[in-house]
């Protein structure tokens, strides 16, 4: 068996691992806590409304943890599974949903997918690391 690149399961952690990392600070309980709700969210309303619904809780605040989750989230999907293209001006918080919304069926099926595969990783990284409150 050859050794070197690292699986899609081994990429998805990586990316994940390093998120949590990046989440580190005052409100990372508030981003864990969206972490653990996205994929019961996804599951019960679709990726879009999910998505809809974290960027209308954050508001204006681009501090909000929930921006960071979906800059994350948009970070894995777009750029580095290249599900669709990575914006212009990079990864924003609204760059899922542009994607979504620009889409076929097809493309929802396999980001609603992945991401949650992704946020398999993702939560357990942040019941690990930062715990929550829930």
């Amino acid at each position: 068996m050859s050794e070197g690149r690292p699986t899609l399961d081994q990429r998805r952690a990586r990316h994940a691992w390093d998120a949590v990392e990046r989440a580190r600070g005052p409100r990372d309980v508030d981003y864990a806590r969206e972490a653990k709700r996205l994929p019961v969210r996804i599951r019960t309303s679709g990726l879009g409304q999910a998505v809809a619904f974290l960027n209308a809780k954050a508001g204006k605040d681009e501090s909000d943890p929930r921006v960071t989750l979906l800059e994350d989230l948009g970070d894995w999907l777009l750029a580095r599974r290249g599900l669709a293209a990575v914006p212009a001006g990079g990864i924003r918080r609204d760059s899922v949903m542009t994607a979504i919304l620009g889409g076929d069926a097809g493309l929802l099926r396999r980001a609603t997918e992945e991401a949650l595969l992704y946020l398999q990783w993702l939560t357990r990284f942040c019941e690990a690391e930062i715990g929550d409150e829930d």
